[in-house]
């Protein structure tokens, strides 16, 4: 195992040593074929220099994609041996991402990249999703590294930094980073958008009783406090058709309706709902439409423009696997101004910038910094290969499930309306039962679910997951059904 001395991107007098010669964004590695943007520096690049982050926001580095262009096509395999070998990166660039979403042993060699808790097999990554080796130890650093400047990097270096990041993340929405800012998570980002709204006694607003709870618990608050009518819709579980969905939202429009809140993917089942044709259906009565992407961000293969909505959020240490406390708010560059700060922007702070909506204050930098080390690392991975495998993942336990005694599926039947989150429970056991029996006699970790008409425990495998532990909930799951 090599490690190499590297400079810190703010000329800090003190070097540090990144483990494992992993880093992303910090410095860029010149030499050799190219500039790299992320990844591990190649020993053998032993004779380039090193860029300082001022240099490289003079002279940005090529964009991966245009590295990989001027190898004469390369794919993103290029960039996977340091996480799965040479000969696993090879086979993969020669596979479709279905064909190696069922290819255990390069997701096995994958795995290697994770420190898991060897007590219990965790089924519940829906929640927080950890990070992989890479990326802990370079968050790691980042800490050391900030506390080691204090005041000077939150005075000289936070700002930009978090710039970098927020630009990085922009590209991973496939959005215009004016219309994105960084935040805490899902219900800090969407709590911005319902209280920034100007709102009168009597608009209301629709959204579903399967949306998350504290998304609900906000806007039944902006009820009681401006008079505002919260109308609620009940997602079925299995629906029939793309104009089901979009026909029970469109029922409870009315004239005053001024805001939609629907979810990209419903955190307790995995449904994925057709935000774009739901949203097309709103516009058409002039709503706004904000949609909760928790689940769906990082998880599934789509630029947020595409979807044709308002505003956008989502939790970035959930599937995109950054540290704690990360999240996006994307809104459309038309509706920015329109929207009211919840908190007192800088005085500078233009009505249509974004960041007048997330004045974060004196926070954990580190994560601003951590942000482009786990985008380096999904990157290398690549959407459609994680989607594929995720799919696959849950599609591996469930159809092991469907139709045997005393077991119930709750969610969509049709494939295409879920990705890797699943929700089954068995008929005649209390919920919280099966959890708890799940994870003391069987040690599998879950996350037991009684909401909303939805009544079992929420499966979420992640890439480390194999597929040996899936036939080990399986088996769990009949065993228990059996009594």
């Amino acid at each position: 195992m090599w490690s190499l001395r590297l400079l810190e991107v703010d000329r800090a007098e003190r070097p540090v040593v990144w483990p494992c010669g992993w880093w992303c964004g910090k410095v860029v590695w010149e030499g050799g074929v190219g500039a790299f943007q992320s990844g591990r520096v190649p020993p053998s690049s032993a004779s380039g220099t090193l860029r300082s982050a001022e240099s490289i926001r003079m002279n940005p580095p090529m964009h991966k994609r245009e590295f990989l262009k001027s190898l004469g096509g390369t794919t993103i395999a290029a960039m996977l041996p340091a996480l799965v070998g040479p000969a696993l990166s090879t086979r993969a660039a020669n596979l479709s991402a279905f064909e190696l979403a069922r290819d255990e042993e390069f997701w096995t060699a994958l795995r290697g990249k994770y420190r898991l808790n060897p007590d219990y097999i965790n089924l519940e990554n829906g929640y927080y999703s950890m990070m992989a080796q890479p990326v802990l130890e370079a968050y790691l650093e980042h800490i050391r590294a900030v506390n080691y400047r204090a005041a000077h990097y939150m005075r000289r270096s936070a700002d930009s930094e978090r710039e970098l990041s927020r630009a990085a993340l922009a590209r991973v929405a496939g959005c215009d980073v004016e219309e994105l800012a960084i935040t805490r998570n899902t219900t800090e980002s969407l709590d911005l958008v319902f209280a920034g709204h100007d709102w009168r006694q009597g608009d209301e607003v629709v959204f579903a009783e399967q949306d998350y709870g504290t998304m609900q618990s906000m806007l039944e608050l902006l009820a009681a406090r401006h008079g505002i009518v919260c109308r609620r819709v009940s997602v079925p579980l299995d629906p029939k058709s793309d104009a089901e969905l979009v026909e029970l939202y469109a029922a409870a429009f009315t004239p005053r309706t001024r805001l939609l809140l629907v979810p990209h993917m419903i955190n307790i089942t995995g449904h994925i709902l057709p935000v774009a044709k739901i949203a097309a259906r709103a516009h058409e009565q002039g709503i706004f439409v904000a949609v909760d992407g928790a689940h769906a961000f990082a998880h599934l293969e789509f630029r947020i423009p595409d979807l044709g909505v308002d505003a956008y959020a989502a939790s970035l240490h959930k599937w995109l696997g950054c540290p704690l406390g990360a999240g996006l708010l994307w809104v459309k560059k038309s509706r920015i101004e329109e929207l009211w700060p919840l908190i007192a922007p800088p005085a500078n702070r233009a009505k249509g910038d974004i960041r007048k909506l997330n004045h974060l204050g004196t926070h954990p930098v580190q994560t601003d910094l951590g942000l482009r080390d786990a985008i380096a690392f999904h990157e290398e991975i690549g959407i459609a290969r994680k989607e594929a495998r995720l799919r696959h993942l849950k599609q591996y336990w469930l159809t092991r499930l469907v139709g045997q005694p005393r077991i119930r599926i709750n969610t969509p039947s049709d494939p295409a309306r879920s990705c890797g989150i699943g929700n089954v429970g068995i008929e005649g056991l209390r919920t919280a039962e099966l959890e708890k029996r799940l994870f003391e006699e069987h040690r599998i970790f879950v996350v037991g679910i009684d909401t909303a008409g939805v009544d079992g425990v929420r499966v979420t495998p992640h890439l480390y997951t194999t597929e040996s532990e899936l036939d080990r909930f399986v088996d769990a799951m009949r065993r228990l059904a059996a009594g």
